[in-house]
């Protein structure tokens, strides 16, 4: 484990150091889990309605897997570089995990434009530090600061150890993404660049059942969603909930298969390897679904999703045989049967895809905050983030008068 002390501003007469580790194997994972249970704040954004515990992507089990897997490292082009926060006794009180990158993949927050007017320019735009959790574009806690008090002032400590980290190593830039509003806000005053983009969620509204859903929608909506599941199944397709004891190694096996057809045909190169989805399903068997479609005895297409204190996360889906309609029965559909079965307050189906909104998935902003190293490039991109946030707002609003919802809903 490697430390690199740096000081860390603050506003309270208390000092704090910067410590940045190499690999979260060294760190104490109840304490990790501890700074990243949700705090107050977050409990208020939900709307009341989620328990204390951590968002499961940030947690010290799912973190660790992608090390200790080798889906991120050096060779991978993110080297873990977690900033802990230490009071004057050296006991950890806030965090952040974060990330050296030698390039812009696995991010689902679009820069290569920047990076490539940059070095057009002179520039060397990598390294650049990244704060997120590594191929998951879900919104959760980024800076983590745990629930006791003065979490204020331990968010403005890493937002300004990170500014001393990108100073200290001569990197250009730092960024943050996915964030829920408090670390949003308190980044923004801290000087770093606002940028917004959009997904679309779907938002529980009570119901006991998907019929009470559909009963919110217009006619025609409704109709085309329930045919839509009926031949998404025609073909002697049933479905599986997998959790818990349930995510065997054969099962594991199978989602592999479908995981690595979508990501050869899609992207090229998919990101996570074997070991992984082994290590996920032991550490956090619980907190894991996968959503198998089955066919004569044989799971034919599947997707994984990850169980929070209030949301479910759909991340990856596959298949090896096609079928009318099932991607979406699978992903989306199914994901809303659970959100609904659990007390579940929302669905986030992933990145983009205005396909969502005809299945009763709404426009979300997402937020991410950004600080640039160079001052020639912070106003280029200051100015073009201006004119981004203005249209994802437009946009968000024209897509929001195209919802399936009975007008007034």
């Amino acid at each position: 484990m490697t430390n690199k002390p740096a000081d860390a501003p603050t506003e309270s007469e208390q000092s704090f150091t910067i410590r940045v580790v190499d690999s979260l194997g060294g760190v104490d994972a109840s304490r990790w889990d501890a700074l990243a249970t949700e705090t107050k704040e977050a409990e208020i954004a939900s709307g009341g309605t989620s328990s204390p515990a951590p968002n499961p992507f940030v947690t010290h089990a799912f973190l660790s897997a992608l090390e200790d897997s080798g889906c991120v490292g050096e060779a991978a082009g993110w080297l873990p570089q977690h900033l802990i926060l230490e009071d004057p006794q050296g006991d950890p009180v806030a965090a952040a995990p974060a990330y050296l990158k030698s390039h812009s993949q696995g991010e689902y927050v679009f820069d290569q434009g920047w990076a490539d007017a940059f070095e057009r320019a002179g520039g060397r735009y990598y390294p650049k530090l990244q704060m997120s959790v590594p191929f998951t574009p879900a919104t959760g806690p980024r800076l983590l600061v745990g629930r006791e008090p003065g979490a204020s002032i331990r968010r403005q400590a890493l937002a300004e150890g990170a500014k001393t980290y990108t100073a200290q190593t001569g990197i250009s830039s730092a960024h943050a993404t996915f964030l829920r509003p408090e670390d949003r806000d308190v980044l923004n005053n801290a000087g770093w660049l606002h940028r917004t983009d959009q997904q679309f969620h779907f938002r529980n509204r009570g119901y006991t059942t998907y019929d009470e859903f559909l009963e919110t929608l217009a006619s025609r909506k409704r109709k085309a969603l329930r045919k839509e599941r009926r031949e998404a199944l025609a073909n002697d397709i049933s479905i599986d909930w997998l959790t818990g004891r349930d995510l065997t190694e054969a099962a594991w096996d199978a989602f592999y298969a479908f995981y690595m057809d979508t990501g050869s045909r899609k992207w090229g190169r998919p990101y996570l390897n074997r070991c992984f989805f082994s290590l996920v399903g032991e550490r956090m068997t619980d907190r894991t679904l996968l959503v198998m479609a089955s066919r004569n005895g044989r799971y034919v297409a599947g997707a994984l999703n990850f169980i929070g204190a209030d949301t479910i996360y759909g991340r990856n889906w596959g298949c090896i045989e096609d079928h009318p309609f099932l991607h979406f029965e699978v992903c989306y559909h199914q994901a809303i049967d659970f959100a609904i079965a659990r007390g579940l307050a929302t669905v986030e189906a992933g990145a983009q895809g205005q396909h969502k909104l005809a299945r009763g998935y709404e426009p979300v902003t997402t937020h991410s905050a950004h600080w640039i190293s160079h001052p020639g490039l912070r106003r280029a991109v200051d100015d073009y983030l201006d004119a981004e946030r203005a249209e994802v707002a437009h946009v968000k609003d024209v897509l929001a008068e195209h919802t399936p919802y009975k007008k007034g809903e």
